[in-house]
């Protein structure tokens, strides 16, 4: 088996993306006034409301607004840092608190266990931070799936539709490209994963077309068939 390293992605591959829609981002939403407020003097809090500021290139911008300019960036779908890692913070609160448990598709977590089982890496690239990944797999239905994973990346090595940062993943796993596979919904990141040398294969869990899609597809995880790569 070439294959050495699965690098996945969450979204609408190992997790629904009305888990995502309808469960995080609206709790994020409500939550974001409060949780500001209350937190606005803990350094990490105080230093990404300082992100925010930079990210629309205001430094006085006021509480208020960041707040405001945050919400805008949910309403919108926004892959900003500050907004990610904010978001990643509140969730934590929500899984301590039992308010929801991280949704992962049961081929997903059956596949991750028995590759982990049998000695391949297991790596996650999603925009949302690692510090949200983290907690997704350590809060989820099937319990803590952690272990299963030896690293995280967000959008902090690079954006996921650009060849680039599949390229520094690649260093930072230290495996050839070619030994990687990616799996994702978005034909956009599996067109960069695969110019940067990466293997891929397309989820195509929700009715998405297939049409012109010039990657590997299946509908779940059991589908996927190492040896072909």
């Amino acid at each position: 088996m070439a294959i050495q390293a699965i690098l996945t992605d969450i979204e609408g591959t190992t997790t629904s993306l009305s888990f995502v829609k309808d469960v995080l981002f609206p709790y994020a939403d409500q939550h974001m006034q409060d949780f500001v407020v209350a937190h606005r003097t803990d350094p990490a809090v105080a230093k990404l409301i300082d992100d925010v500021r930079f990210e629309v290139g205001n430094p006085v911008l006021s509480l208020n607004d960041s707040i405001a300019q945050l919400r805008q960036w949910i309403a919108e779908d926004k892959k900003v840092t500050p907004l990610k890692a904010i978001q990643g913070l509140m969730w934590e609160e929500g899984y301590r608190k039992g308010d929801f448990t991280g949704h992962v598709y049961d081929d997903a977590v059956r596949n991750l266990r028995h590759w982990h089982d049998v000695g391949l890496k297991l790596y996650v690239y999603s925009s949302g931070s690692t510090h949200a990944q983290k907690l997704l797999f350590g809060y989820s239905d099937a319990g803590d799936l952690m272990p299963l994973f030896s690293g995280y990346f967000d959008t902090q090595i690079g954006h996921k539709r650009e060849a680039g940062a599949y390229q520094r993943i690649v260093v930072a796993i230290g495996l050839p490209a070619a030994d990687i596979l990616f799996l994702s919904d978005i034909r956009e990141e599996l067109d960069a994963a695969q110019q940067a040398g990466l293997k891929t294969y397309c989820l195509v869990r929700e009715n998405q077309s297939t049409d012109g899609l010039l990657h590997p597809w299946v509908t779940d995880f059991d589908k996927i068939a190492l040896d072909g790569l």
